[in-house]
């Protein structure tokens, strides 16, 4: 994590199988594991990936018992500030990342692409910083 304080918006996943999630989003999109919390077999009780001054949390897809939040697998979408988008690009297609629209320069400023894990949440990574 860096020195500037951690963001007050952090989204939470969720994944069937949580282990091999943490290993793409650390391999193909550079999030940090930071924490992470076994729990029986494979499940993940609750994960923490940084990337800048935030972090994305995960964890196992649970039966929503003993209080879990009941939650669904895919359709998230989430977005990650970056400099270096080209280089980031290359990781993620040399990882073997889902592109789902490729690297482009957005009207609106920033640049920036898209790609999908392999349980369905869309990464939008791009150098626009909203203000």
């Amino acid at each position: 994590m860096s020195d500037k304080p951690i963001a007050e918006v952090v989204p939470a996943l969720r994944y069937r199988d949580a282990p091999a999630a943490i290993a793409f989003l650390r391999d193909a999109f550079g999030l940090e594991p930071t924490l992470v919390v076994p729990g029986e077999g494979d499940v993940i009780q609750h994960a923490q990936l940084a990337w800048g001054n935030g972090c994305v949390m995960l964890g196992s897809l649970l039966d929503g018992g003993d209080g879990q939040i009941e939650m669904t697998v895919g359709g998230s979408c989430l977005y990650l500030i970056l400099d270096d988008v080209d280089a980031h690009y290359a990781r993620a297609v040399a990882a073997g990342a889902e592109i789902t629209r490729e690297l482009r320069d957005e009207e609106y400023g920033g640049r920036g692409y898209v790609a999908r894990d392999p349980e369905g949440n869309q990464w939008c990574f791009g150098s626009y910083r909203p203000e």
